[in-house]
């Protein structure tokens, strides 16, 4: 379960929180880091019962230090760890998966970012 709900954020967050980057600008390695905090943040955001809706305000309210673009996947991360139960929250550090998930499928991921924009 966490794997298929991490899949599917993995796929929407970094190509909706890095179209603004040029890859050039930032390495695989700090972009993979800020989408780890990213979701390392809304899965805190659940474990303190911040209520769904204000997830992105809470988050952005606490001035993060990751590129103001990347918080623009907030909502699609909310979205997918909200679906999941709290408990199963507190047994995985999602920002860490994620982190590791976004290195190891890198290059795959570019090149769906490359596709959509050249379409």
């Amino acid at each position: 379960m966490i794997r298929k709900i991490l899949a599917a954020a993995l796929v929407a967050a970094p190509l909706s929180a890095t179209s603004v980057l040029a890859d050039a600008d930032l390495g695989k390695e700090d972009s993979c880091k800020y989408q780890g905090q990213v979701m390392s943040a809304v899965q805190q955001a659940r474990l303190d019962r911040v209520p769904q809706a204000q997830v992105e305000d809470t988050i952005r309210a606490t001035s993060p230090d990751w590129p103001a673009n990347f918080s623009n996947a907030i909502p699609q991360l909310t979205a997918h760890v909200y679906q999941m139960k709290r408990r199963d929250l507190k047994q995985y550090d999602l920002g860490e998966v994620f982190e590791a998930q976004c290195l190891e499928n890198w290059e795959q991921i570019q090149t769906m970012k490359k596709n959509l924009a050249d379409n």
